[in-house]
C-alpha cells in the first residue's frame, strides 16, 4: 500500500471492488468478509478467566462483559488489515449502516487498534455518487447501536444457552431455542392447533346464468324469502352459526334448483353502482419484499435477501435491511419522471407521495428498499447485466416504486340483484362487477395476496351487460352447490415474516433467518408454500409454554425488541437491561430465576398428545408414533403403530389414528424364493427406509399370512440351546423410484444381485461396476468412481457408455462445461470464476482449484458470491487435505525437560503377571455408555445452540 493512502474497510469482497472502482487510487478498500470477531468457546478461554467467563463467555457478574476472539478463520483477515493499517494516514469503516454493521465497526477497531484518525462512512446505496458523498459526510462510531447489538448477542447466548440444554434432555438431542425463533414456532403450532380444534360446517347454495341482449353472466343465491344464506364467515371455529341465517341442506338446494330452471326467468329489483379509489402502495421495507417475492416469485425468505443482497452489493438497488417506508427527494423525482414518461402525465398525482412508518426503530434513517440512483434503470435495460433471479427482484422492486408514486386507480362497481319465483320461494340472486375507468398505479403493480379464510365465499368479478330495474332476463343452469367451511390456512414464509412485523417480533436482520431456522431444526416442513409443523414443535412449544412462558409470550418477546431500540437510541443503560432481564426485576421472573427452579418435567407427559381414550400420539428417538392400550387388558404392553411422515398433525384425527390401528400390519412380505439357492426374498420397510432382504427358508412350524405374505409365527429355540453366530443376510435398498406394495421377485433378485459387472476396461484391465451407493447411483473401477445421472442406468448402462464416462475429466471445467448450477465473478483471491457444480456427494463450490462440499441443510440458492468466497478461503486456510494412505506428519510436541543423566539399563524383570481383568458390569458398561451419550449429546447441542443464537442475533 502506497504512502499516504486511506484505508477502507467494507464487509463484502464485492462491495469492495465497486467502491475500490469509484474512490481512485487514494484509497485502498479491502473487505472484513463480515463479522471478525465473537463469543468465544469455552476451550479459547485462558485458565485464569475461565471461572468469571463460564460456560457463556459472559461475566454475568460483572457487567455482563463479553469475552470476544477473533474466528479462527479471520486471522488471515485480520493479519491482511493490519498490514495495511500500517501505512495508512487514515482509517475509514464503512461496514453496513444497521446495528449489526456498526457493532461489525466497533469489533474492527477493538481489534485493529489504529493510531491514525478514524471515521465512520455510511452510504444506503454504492453509486458513483454515493460513495463520493459518503466520504465527504463521515460521522464518529454511535456507540448506542453497538450497545443495542452487543445486548442482542448476549441475550440471545444466555437464552439459547440456558433453555436449549433442557430441550435436549427433555425432547431431543440436538435441537434449540431462541428469542424469536421460538416465538415464531409457536406461532406455527399455534395455528395448527386452530385446524385441530375446528369444526367443519356445511352449507349450500345454488349457482345459476343470467342472460340479457345474449350476454351471459354468473349469478348466485344470497337469500330466500328475504333471509340472508348463511355463507362460511357465519359460522365459528366450533361448526357453529354466529347469526340468524338460512341455511340451505343438499336437499333443498337441489329442489331450489330445480324450480329456478323450470321457471326459466327473473326479474331486475335492483342496480347499484358504487364509485371507488384504490391508492398505491408504499415502498418495500425489508419485511414487504419478502412477503411479496414469496407470493409472486416463489422465493424462500432467506433466498430473497440473498438474491437483493447481490443486488445492492452490485449497485442496482438500495440497502435491503430496512423498516422505513420513505424515499428521498431524488428517488421520488426519479420514480416520478419514470411513470410520466411511461404512462403519461395523468399518471402521477400533483404533489408527491410521502410515506411513513410506525417504526421507531434505528433504522428509519434508511430509505426504503428502490432502484438506486438518482435515475432508475429499467428493468428491460438490464438484462444482460443480472441473472434470472436478479432479474425477477430487480423487476418487483422497481414497480413497486414506480407505481408507489402514481396516481390512484379509480373503479365503479356495480351489483345486480334478480329476483326468481321458484316455488313459491322469493329467490334472490346477485352478480357483481366492477369496471376500472382510470387504472393509476395499476398500470405498473398490484401486490399478491395471502390465502384467506372465506376466500370461496368472494363475489366473481366479471362483465356486467347494461340492465336496468324492471328488465326480464333469463335464468338457465341452475345448480345446487355444497361448501364447507375451513379452518385458518396454515403459514407461508411470507405470512409469518408478515405476522411478526405486526406482533413487533424480530426485525429487518432477522425475519429472512427465522422460517430457515425453523425448518433446519426439523420443527416444520414444506408442503407447498404452506409451513406444516411437527410432533417435535409441539414438544418443544408445550415444554416452553409450561415452563418458559415468558420467552414465548408474543407481546413478552416483542417488548423485548423494544427495549433494545430504547438502547439504540441511548434511553436505556444496556447492562441495567440486562441485569432485569437475568437476574429479575419488580416486573419480571429472571431468566436464571425460572431455570434454577424448573423442578421436575416428565418428558413421558411432555411429548405425548392423547388421540383417542386407548391411542396416544408419542414423540420418540425416531419420531412420532401411535401408542395403543388394549381395552380388555390395561395391564398389557401397548401395541405401537407408525404414523406416516407426511401425515400433518391436525389430519391425525381419532377416525384417521382407529384406520392406522385397524389397518393390516405391514411387516415382512414374502416375495418369493430365490430360484438359485431356495432362501426367501422378503421386502421391509426399515428404518432408513425400504429394502429386500433374502433369509433362510421358513420352518413348516410358521405360518404366513396368506393376504399379506407376513410371517406370523416363527419356532422358538430350545430352552438351552446355545446360539450359533448367523451369516449375515443380504439386503438390498429399494430404489426411490420403487415401493414397497409394487415391488416384485424378478426386481428384488436384480437388486440383489448388485454391485453389476459392467465389463473390463481394456487398458488398464480393471473391472468395472455399477452399483447403488449412499450418494446415489455410481461406477466403480478399482478406486475410481464416477457418478451416474439415474438409478436405472445401473442395470443398462454398457461398457462403451461406462468407458465414455471414465473419458471425461472428473473435475473441472474439462467435464460437462456447461453444468454449473450457478455461476459468480471471480474469486478475489485466484481471480478465477466461482461456480458451483453437482457432484458425487452433493452440489460444491469451485474456483478450479479449490473445491468446497455446499454443507448439508442449504441449498444452491442460499450461497451468494460473499459466502461462496468466504468458504473457498476456509477452506484454503485449513490448508490441502491429507490422501488416504499417506501418513500423517507428526505433531509437533512442546519443547521437552531436560533429560536426566543416562542410567544403567536395570536388570530386565520376569514379566508380571497380568492382573486379570476387572469384570465389567452390565451397571458399569450401561454407566460409561450414558456418559459417553451424554457428552456426545452435549457437544452437538453446544453446536446447535450456537447456530440458533447466531439466526436470531
Amino acid at each position: 500500500m502506497a504512502e499516504g493512502k486511506k484505508l477502507v474497510i467494507v464487509e463484502s469482497p464485492t462491495k469492495m471492488r465497486s467502491i475500490q472502482g469509484y474512490l481512485g487510487d487514494g484509497y485502498e478498500v479491502l473487505s472484513s468478509v463480515g463479522h471478525i470477531r465473537d463469543l468465544a468457546d469455552k476451550k479459547d478461554i485462558p485458565a485464569a478467566d475461565k471461572q468469571a467467563y463460564g460456560k457463556y463467555s459472559i461475566d454475568i457478574d460483572n457487567g455482563f462483559d463479553p469475552y470476544y476472539v477473533v474466528s479462527d478463520r479471520k486471522t488471515k483477515t485480520v493479519a491482511e488489515l493490519k498490514r495495511a493499517l500500517k501505512n495508512a494516514d487514515e482509517l475509514l469503516l464503512a461496514t453496513d449502516e444497521d446495528r449489526e454493521g456498526e457493532a461489525i465497526a466497533w469489533h474492527l477497531l477493538e481489534t485493529l487498534k489504529p493510531k491514525v484518525p478514524v471515521k465512520r462512512m455510511v452510504f444506503h446505496e454504492i453509486t458513483k455518487d454515493a460513495i463520493q458523498a459518503a466520504v465527504g459526510n463521515t460521522r464518529e462510531l454511535d456507540h448506542d447501536l453497538v450497545d443495542a447489538q452487543e445486548t442482542r448477542r448476549i441475550l440471545d447466548r444466555l437464552y439459547g444457552w440456558d433453555v436449549s440444554p433442557v430441550l435436549w434432555y427433555k425432547v431431543k438431542t440436538g435441537i434449540s431455542a431462541g428469542r424469536v425463533q421460538s416465538a415464531a414456532t409457536r406461532l406455527i403450532v399455534d395455528r395448527e392447533r386452530e385446524r385441530m380444534a375446528f369444526t367443519s360446517a356445511e352449507y349450500w347454495d345454488v349457482d345459476a346464468a343470467a342472460s340479457a341482449t345474449g350476454t351471459s353472466f354468473k349469478i348466485r343465491l344470497v337469500r330466500v324469502d328475504g333471509g340472508q344464506l348463511a355463507r362460511g364467515t357465519d359460522f365459528d371455529d366450533d361448526g357453529k352459526l354466529k347469526k340468524a341465517v338460512v341455511i340451505l341442506d343438499e336437499a333443498a338446494a337441489t329442489a331450489l334448483a330445480q324450480a329456478v330452471d323450470a321457471v326459466g326467468s327473473g326479474s331486475v329489483t335492483k342496480v347499484e353502482a358504487k364509485p371507488g379509489t384504490r391508492s398505491p402502495y408504499a415502498p418495500f421495507t425489508t419485511s414487504t419484499m419478502q412477503q411479496e417475492a414469496g407470493r409472486k416469485l416463489s422465493m424462500g425468505a432467506k433466498q430473497a435477501m440473498g438474491v437483493a443482497q447481490r443486488l445492492y452489493e452490485k449497485g442496482y438497488i438500495t440497502y435491503m435491511r430496512t423498516d422505513s417506508t420513505s424515499l428521498s427527494t431524488q428517488a421520488v423525482q426519479a420514480a416520478r419522471s419514470q411513470a410520466v414518461a411511461l404512462y403519461g402525465d395523468a399518471a402521477v398525482p400533483l404533489k408527491p407521495r410521502v410515506y411513513k412508518s410506525k417504526s421507531k426503530n434505528a433504522q428509519e434513517a434508511h430509505e426504503a428498499i428502490r432502484p438506486s440512483g438518482d435515475n432508475f434503470r429499467t428493468p428491460a435495460s438490464l438484462s444482460s447485466e443480472l441473472d434470472r433471479d436478479e432479474q425477477r427482484l430487480y423487476d418487483l422492486i422497481w414497480k413497486r416504486t414506480v407505481a408507489s408514486q402514481m396516481s390512484d386507480a379509480k373503479y365503479e362497481t356495480t351489483t345486480v340483484t334478480i329476483a326468481v319465483d321458484a316455488d313459491g320461494k322469493k329467490a334472490e340472486f346477485t352478480a357483481s362487477g366492477t369496471v376500472y375507468t382510470f387504472k393509476g398505479f395499476l398500470e405498473a403493480y398490484e401486490e399478491g395476496r395471502d390465502e384467506k379464510r372465506g376466500d370461496a365465499d368472494a363475489a366473481e368479478n366479471q362483465s356486467l351487460p347494461a340492465v336496468a330495474v324492471g328488465d326480464q332476463l333469463a335464468v338457465s343452469d341452475a345448480e345446487a352447490k355444497g361448501h364447507r367451511t375451513t379452518p385458518k390456512p396454515r403459514y407461508t414464509e411470507a405470512s409469518l415474516v408478515k405476522v411478526l412485523e405486526e406482533k413487533g417480533i424480530g426485525r429487518p436482520s432477522t425475519f429472512a433467518s427465522i422460517p430457515e431456522t425453523i425448518l433446519d431444526r426439523g420443527y416444520a416442513v414444506k408442503r407447498g408454500q404452506a409451513l406444516v409443523p411437527t410432533w417435535l414443535a409441539f414438544s418443544v412449544v408445550r415444554l416452553l409454554e409450561e415452563h418458559f412462558a415468558d420467552l414465548v409470550d408474543y407481546d413478552f418477546t416483542a417488548a423485548l425488541e423494544d427495549d433494545l431500540d430504547t438502547i439504540a437510541r441511548g434511553e436505556q443503560n444496556r447492562v441495567e437491561w440486562l441485569k432485569s432481564f437475568y437476574f429479575g426485576s419488580d416486573n419480571h421472573v429472571g431468566l436464571r430465576q425460572v431455570v434454577d427452579n424448573l423442578g421436575e418435567i416428565d418428558a413421558r407427559a411432555l411429548n405425548s398428545t392423547r388421540i383417542t381414550d386407548t391411542a396416544t400420539l408419542r414423540f420418540g428417538k425416531y419420531g412420532p408414533y401411535l401408542e395403543v392400550a388394549d381395552p380388555a387388558n390395561p395391564e398389557a404392553k401397548p401395541r405401537i403403530v407408525n404414523v406416516p411422515e407426511d401425515l400433518a398433525p391436525d389430519e391425525l384425527t381419532a377416525q384417521k389414528a382407529q384406520e392406522l390401528i385397524d389397518a393390516p400390519v405391514a411387516g415382512d412380505r414374502v416375495l418369493g424364493e430365490n430360484p438359485d439357492n431356495g432362501k426367501i426374498i422378503v421386502v421391509k420397510d426399515g428404518r432408513f427406509g425400504p429394502y429386500v432382504q433374502e433369509n433362510d427358508p421358513v420352518s413348516e412350524d410358521a405360518a404366513v399370512d396368506e393376504t399379506t405374505g407376513e410371517v406370523v409365527e416363527a419356532p422358538k429355540p430350545k430352552r438351552g440351546a446355545k446360539k450359533e453366530a448367523a451369516p449375515k443376510p443380504r439386503t438390498a435398498s429399494l430404489f426411490r423410484s420403487m415401493s414397497v406394495d409394487e415391488i416384485d421377485l424378478d426386481t428384488a433378485l436384480r437388486l440383489l444381485s448388485l454391485p453389476r459387472v459392467v465389463g473390463v476396461d481394456p487398458e488398464s484391465g480393471d473391472e468395472i461396476t455399477a452399483q447403488n451407493g449412499r450418494f446415489g447411483p455410481y461406477l466403480k473401477k478399482g478406486a475410481d468412481s464416477r457418478s451416474l445421472e439415474s438409478e436405472s442406468q445401473i442395470f443398462d448402462v454398457t461398457l462403451d457408455q461406462a468407458l465414455e464416462i471414465y473419458a471425461q475429466p472428473k473435475y473441472g471445467a474439462g467435464r460437462r462445461a456447461s453444468s454449473a448450477l450457478a455461476e459468480f465473478e471471480a474469486d478475489p483471491v485466484s481471480g478465477k470464476p466461482i461456480r458451483i457444480r453437482d457432484g458425487r456427494f452433493g452440489a460444491y463450490v469451485t474456483d478450479g482449484e479449490t473445491n468446497v462440499t455446499i454443507p448439508r441443510g442449504q441449498t444452491v440458492e442460499d450461497i451468494t458470491f460473499e459466502v461462496a468466497v468466504q468458504m473457498l478461503a476456509d477452506k484454503r486456510a485449513k490448508g490441502p487435505a491429507t490422501k488416504r494412505g499417506a501418513k500423517k506428519a507428526p505433531a509437533k510436541k512442546p519443547a521437552a525437560k531436560k533429560a536426566p543423566a543416562a542410567k544403567k539399563p536395570a536388570a530386565k524383570k520376569p514379566a508380571a503377571k497380568k492382573a486379570p481383568a476387572k469384570k465389567t458390569t452390565a451397571a458399569t458398561s450401561a454407566a460409561r455408555s450414558a456418559a459417553a451419550k451424554k457428552a456426545a449429546a452435549t457437544r452437538a447441542a453446544n453446536a446447535a445452540a450456537k447456530a440458533a443464537e447466531k439466526a436470531d442475533s
